[in-house]
Order: structure tokens, then C-alpha cells, then sequence
């Protein structure tokens, strides 16, 4: 995979350059220091991976980002920072990064970028303990939304409407026996449309389904 690494501490950047160069499948193809470096090189490499701190002088990792996808629809960006930050997650999601990792985490950025690569979207160990609490807060800001059809989006398409409503349910935190309070159905029922789900949109988990809810708004 051909990678490109922004951060505005050249130290970073340096080690980060080292450990994934180390890789036989990682090809470090360019760095640089902040989000103006962060378009220009996009543009020249089109990389497969563009691994970008969020937190940089000139312009943000998120600002950059953001540009970016609206050009690149199908770039690969993931996050790298210090902060688990709730809105920051909650931005990186909605704006499409395939993935928000801890520079602290540094034995899990390769098999993550290789996740990415093979179409998963990532988050480390601490943002994970975040999901949570974010999905929590944006229900009571927002509500539910439980009244929007699964033809909303291209991502949960392939859904029905009973598996679309369980996707949603699931992103509102409930488990499986909630759900099936809620839709009347035995818990059994609940977990087979969940196996079935995770396997029409390759998933693996209940977290990655209700990060790819958000995602697909």
C-alpha cells in the first residue's frame, strides 16, 4: 500500500516513516507537515492510505480531510492523534475517514491500514471506549431518525426494512434484548438478522455497523 503521513511534529512523521517502511507491504511515498501539504501531496500521489494528524498549524487535519473526500470520494483517510475526541470522532465519521487511531497505539497502525485496505474502517482501542457515549449523546440531541427508509443511503441499501430498523436500533446502543422488546420479535430472531447483516455489508461487529450508520447519513 502507498501511504502518505502529515503531521506538523517532524518527529512523528520521522518515526512513523521508520516503523511502516519496515513493512514489506507499506510504501512511504511522501510526508509533510500540515493540511495545505496534506492537499498538495494527495493530488501529486493519490495515495492508498493518507495517514493525517488532526490537530496541525495552517489548516486542520479535518479541514484537509474534508476537502479532500469532496475531490476523492474514495480516498482512504485515516486519523492519527493524541486526542479521543468525541466531536472530532464524530466529525471524522460523518465526513467518511476509514478510521481514527491513538499515536500512543503504535503496534496497531500497520494491521489497521491493512484493515482499511481490505475495506474495513478502523478505530482504536480508546476511541472504541468513546462510541458509546457519542452514539448515547446524538440520539438525545437528535432523536432517532427510525422514521427515515433504508433507500436513504448506498452504504445500508442492501438492507431490508426490518434489518435497516435493527441497524438503527443498534446505533442507538441497544442490545439485543431491547431490540427485541422494541420490535416484538424473540431475541433469536435479533440475532440472526444481526448475523445476516454483518455478512451483506462484510462486517464484523455491532460497533462497525453503528459507525457505518453515522457514516451513511
Amino acid at each position: 500500500m502507498r501511504v502518505v503521513i502529515i503531521d506538523d511534529d517532524s518527529f512523528v512523521t520521522t518515526s512513523l516513516e521508520t516503523i511502516l517502511s519496515a513493512e514489506d507491504d507499506v510504501d512511504v511515498v511522501a510526508v509533510g507537515n500540515d493540511g495545505t501539504e496534506a492537499l498538495a501531496l494527495y493530488r501529486e500521489f493519490e495515495p492508498d492510505i493518507l495517514l493525517m494528524d488532526i490537530q496541525m498549524t495552517e489548516m486542520s487535519g479535518l479541514d484537509a480531510a474534508k476537502t479532500i473526500l469532496s475531490s476523492y470520494p474514495s480516498a482512504r483517510v485515516v486519523f492519527l492523534t493524541t486526542f479521543a475526541d468525541d466531536e472530532y470522532i464524530m466529525r471524522a465519521l460523518k465526513m467518511g475517514a476509514k478510521g481514527y487511531l491513538i499515536k500512543q497505539e503504535v503496534a496497531s497502525i500497520a494491521p489497521a491500514l491493512r484493515s482499511v485496505m481490505a475495506g474495513q474502517s478502523v478505530m482504536g482501542s480508546e476511541v472504541l471506549e468513546h462510541v458509546g457515549s457519542i452514539i448515547s449523546n446524538r440520539v438525545q440531541q437528535e432523536g432517532s431518525g427510525l422514521n427515515e427508509g433504508p433507500g436513504r443511503n448506498n452504504k445500508l441499501s442492501p438492507l431490508s426494512e426490518r434489518e435497516f430498523e435493527i441497524v438503527q436500533l443498534i446505533a442507538e446502543g441497544l442490545d439485543n434484548k431491547e431490540i427485541a422488546g422494541q420490535i416484538y420479535i424473540s431475541e433469536g430472531t435479533v440475532r440472526n438478522h444481526i448475523s445476516t447483516i454483518l455478512t451483506k455489508l462484510n462486517l464484523k461487529n455491532r460497533t462497525q455497523l453503528a459507525i457505518l450508520y453515522y457514516q451513511s447519513e
